[in-house]
């Protein structure tokens, strides 16, 4: 340092110059430099070392502007600048010495400026940082960098939005790329030079990638959309687009039809209908058809009625008239017609001759005549009366006799079924020939061949003596030459290779089934109906190498899965699938905002959905649990699920496997530790490797939660015997930067420690392996093993092989049978007052956050039930959901249980 900071001249200070120090808090030692950062420390504080009051901070130059960085220190005798790596001439230093009135140290304070010429002679090759170091005569302190960068926003914007015509209630997706500048230009939203703010109106969503959303379109958000990004520079505003929000008119109901236009006879009626339900805007289309609508109508004429002939005149009567009549028949009046007019009956007196005489008595005896009549016709009556109730009585005796016979040996009976005491139902063998789907052959037991019971519309179970039910589950055993007729029938999207490694494929039609890649935690659940009825598809499954594929990343932007691919992307289906896979994050979305990311036709990677603010309308639609991701799709592809981090308390879960040489022949001996995302894919490669390599597992797997804190993982070896081991590593650590772990473009990553033992006789290792993040977690791998006689293999219990098949078809891919489902989802789709319906099931599988997704499908049961099968392939307990639907009291839906004697 003296060739650097010039001649310094020590000073001696007595009691009274140390007095005048502490007072006015500078001193010039004889000989030495006003310029000089210098300065003698008092003999009382000289055992002390410098620490830093103020560090210098991180700063933009805007336009050409210098900046100034300030170091102070207490106590100091010198502060010096350095700027990449090279002292700042003493010169550029301006200092000022104080003194801290609460503890009387000296403060010493130094600034210097940077210039923007100074920052741009090296820019392109590194950043520009400055640093300043405090010397003390104890020693010396380094304050933290100071990165200074040169401020700057580009004109033009690396996207625009562009304007749209969008109907009522339809999202909008407004993209904005802001330019490029430094610092990072921060994004707002105008509409019709209004700043948009999506806390006031939620209506409004803006993306972390600065995209605006309209979650509804209203006829209010019609307007000119402006993406504004500035910083610290300038300001800059894209293009207006215009967003224009349109409605398509409808038809109002039809008006009731009017009067037949004519009123004898054939004529026309007619309704109407307006275009007003609603009213078409901002150029909306017309409704299409006709607004009036005509009818031929035929109208009954009125009759007017008309009088018959008179009748006769009758005989002359004892008031000596006599009279006549007529009806208003010819004809009679009808709709509406007039009815006659004038008298319908007629009266004339006779003439004397014609006027019966009278007798004197004669009204006596007709009276008398009368009366004996009226009794005779009395008696009779009472006879009748008497005789038909004599006959009623006696049949009425007969039929309660007959009564007292059927009602002999009546026990009633309770058709209220009691609760089972175990989980096993009634055993019943479907038969699918009486039934009216396509099956090809039938569904039987897997024991008992024998007997065969159809299937009716009556209950589904009927109770044994005991109470206990049994459902066998039933294989499908398709006639080979019907299927193989059928299936030259099939046109194929796609003839798959064979040779495909890490791939599965199956042929599959309506009855569904099941692609598993082996070891991999990657399937692909293709429920019954999925595939239309009458198509047969050939289906592929695969996962793809990361080095192979260009996934685009940008800023802290990481990949969290495997990159999954299942197709041919083309097919047709009538019911999402459901595709299983890993992930290596903590499944926290409030650290998180992971997107699914779909490669189109063209090859390009596009956002297809956000997880968390998924949109039941959608085509995508993901279920997130611990470590694995449930995607239902209605369409094939390649996918992939990319994080971007909120902030540092976001992780990526790190696996740590440890391998070693099988055979040791040498000196020297190697452990690899391996970094790599915590999914069984990426595990399986490794696994592979090292068995062809040789090598040998030394120690279980560790998990490591790795934050996004920009600290790199750093690897060391602890606690070797030194008489008989050494490390031939020069430094005392290794480390893997940070963002070649967290952009996850290299499936693995690993590091090797090579060890000398200093004798071929020893074989003894004992050591201790650490792997931490630095000021983060961290996990320890304590070793003791032999290296010349441990022989454990590769593939040891570490990697669980996974002997399924790797294409499941038809009814042995679901552990519910098919017919059983069909029972469960006519069941529980139907709502139920009670909610005892498919929302209680949902909520005893703890699915009720999904609740607006299954209620938007056609049969939300059958989803639950999809995605049950996708969840509990391996390990699924058929009889836990039997217990689930007891529970809801779905008896005549109660499916099942297969016991462990009957699998």
């Amino acid at each position: 340092m003296p060739s650097l900071l010039g001649p310094f001249v020590r000073c001696r200070f007595s009691a009274a110059l140390l007095v005048l120090w502490l007072v006015f808090g500078c001193f010039t030692c004889t000989g030495g430099s006003e310029h000089a950062a210098t300065a003698a420390l008092p003999a009382a504080f000289s055992d002390l070392l410098p620490h830093f009051l103020v560090e210098p901070e991180d700063e933009y130059i805007v336009k050409n502007k210098p900046v100034t960085l300030t170091c102070r220190s207490t106590p100091a005798t010198q502060i010096y600048f350095k700027c990449n790596s090279e002292w700042v001439h003493q010169d550029d230093h301006l200092i000022e010495r104080t003194v801290d009135p609460a503890t009387a140290l000296p403060v010493m304070q130094v600034t210097i400026d940077i210039t923007r010429q100074q920052v741009e002679k090296i820019f392109g090759l590194d950043e520009y940082w400055c640093q300043c170091v405090a010397w003390s005569t104890t020693g010396t302190q380094k304050s933290q960098k100071a990165y200074i960068r040169i401020a700057y926003l580009r004109k033009n914007f690396e996207e625009e939005p562009q304007g749209k015509e969008v109907a009522l209630d339809q999202e909008v997706l407004l993209r904005c790329h802001p330019p490029e500048g430094v610092p990072q230009a921060e994004v707002e939203w105008q509409r019709n030079e209004d700043v948009i703010d999506p806390a006031g109106d939620p209506n409004f969503f803006i993306t972390a990638d600065h995209n605006l959303v309209i979650k509804k379109a209203r006829l209010a958000d019609t307007g000119n959309y402006t993406c504004v990004a500035k910083n610290i520079v300038a300001r800059r505003k894209s293009t207006s687009a215009t967003v224009l929000v349109y409605v398509n008119g409808g038809w109002s109901t039809w008006t009731t039809w009017s009067s037949c236009s004519a009123v004898c006879g054939r004529g026309w009626q007619k309704r109407s209908r307006s275009c007003t339900n609603p009213t078409p805007l901002n150029g909306g289309t017309s409704c299409e058809g006709q607004n009036v609508q005509k009818s031929a109508c035929v109208a009954t004429c009125p009759v007017d009625g008309g009088w018959s002939e008179w009748s006769k005149w009758s005989a002359c009567g004892a008031d000596c008239s006599m009279w006549r009549s007529r009806e208003c028949t010819q004809p009679s009046p009808g709709t509406g017609g007039k009815e006659c007019q004038g008298l319908d009956l007629q009266s004339l007196n006779c003439t004397s001759e014609q006027c019966p005489q009278t007798v004197s008595g004669a009204e006596d005896v007709a009276l008398y005549v009368g009366m004996v009549a009226v009794a005779l016709c009395l008696t009779l009556l009472l006879i009748v009366v008497v005789l038909v109730y004599r006959r009623k009585k006696e049949g009425l005796d007969a039929d309660v006799a007959d009564s007292s016979i059927l009602t002999t040996g009546f026990q009633p009976m309770g058709i209220k079924p009691s609760k089972p005491e175990n989980s096993h139902l009634l055993t019943i063998q479907p038969d699918l020939t009486t039934t009216t789907t396509s099956y090809q052959g039938t569904l039987r037991s897997r024991h008992d061949t024998t007997g065969k019971f159809s299937m009716t519309n009556g209950p589904l179970l009927d109770p044994l003596p005991n109470g206990s039910h049994t459902l066998h589950n039933g294989k499908l055993n398709p006639d080979p030459s019907e299927f193989v007729s059928r299936l030259s029938t099939q046109t194929y999207f796609k003839t798959l290779p064979r040779d495909v490694a890490n791939a599965s494929y199956g042929t599959f039609n309506f009855l569904g089934g099941r692609l598993t890649i082996p070891n991999t935690g990657i399937s692909l659940l293709i429920p019954p109906e999925a595939i239309p009825r009458g198509k047969i598809y050939e289906i592929y499954l695969t996962v793809q190498r990361k080095e192979d594929l260009r996934l685009p990343l940008a800023g802290c932007q990481t990949l969290l899965s495997p990159v999954v691919s299942c197709g041919p992307p083309g097919v047709v289906l009538s019911r999402p699938v459901i595709l299983s896979m890993d992930h290596c994050f903590d499944a926290c979305l409030d650290n998180w905002a992971v997107r699914l990311k779909k490669q189109n036709y063209e090859g390009a990677w596009e956002d297809v959905l956000l997880m968390g603010e998924e949109l039941v309308s959608e085509p995508y639609y993901c279920q997130l649990e611990a470590e694995t991701c449930r995607l239902f799709s209605e369409q094939l592809g390649m996918f992939a699920l990319v994080g971007e981090s909120l902030h540092m308390g976001a992780a990526k879960r790190l696996r740590l496997v440890l391998f070693s040489d099988a055979y040791c022949s040498t000196l020297e001996y190697n452990i690899r530790v391996y970094c790599m995302d915590d999914t069984q894919d990426v595990f399986k490669e490794v696994m592979q490797m090292e068995r062809q390599l040789g090598g040998r597992l030394i120690d279980e797997p560790h998990v490591l939660l790795f934050k996004d804190s920009y600290h790199n993982l750093r690897l060391s070896i602890h606690d070797m015997p030194q008489a008989h081991w050494r490390s031939k590593l020069l430094a005392g650590y290794q480390e893997i930067p940070f963002y070649h772990i967290w952009n996850g473009s290299q499936r693995y990553l690993h590091c090797t420690f090579t060890l000398e033992r200093l004798s071929l006789s020893t074989c003894e290792l004992t050591c201790q392996l650490c792997v931490w993040q630095v000021e983060g977690e961290g996990q320890s791998f304590s070793l003791d093993f032999n290296i010349a006689k441990d022989t454990r293999a590769v593939d040891s219990e570490f990697l669980l092989m996974d002997s399924n098949a790797t294409a499941l078809a038809g009814p042995s891919a679901f552990q519910i049978p098919y017919l059983i489902r069909q029972k469960i989802c006519s069941s529980l789709d139907a709502p139920c007052p009670n909610g005892a319906d498919w929302r209680m099931l949902a909520q005893r599988l703890k699915l009720e956050r999904h609740m607006s997704f299954f209620a938007s499908k056609a049969s939300p049961t059958s989803v639950i039930l999809d995605l049950w099968e996708a969840q509990h392939f391996h390990s699924g307990n058929i009889n836990q959901l039997a217990t689930v639907m007891a529970d809801i009291g779905k008896q005549e839906a109660m499916i099942f249980l297969v016991s462990d004697g009957e699998c």
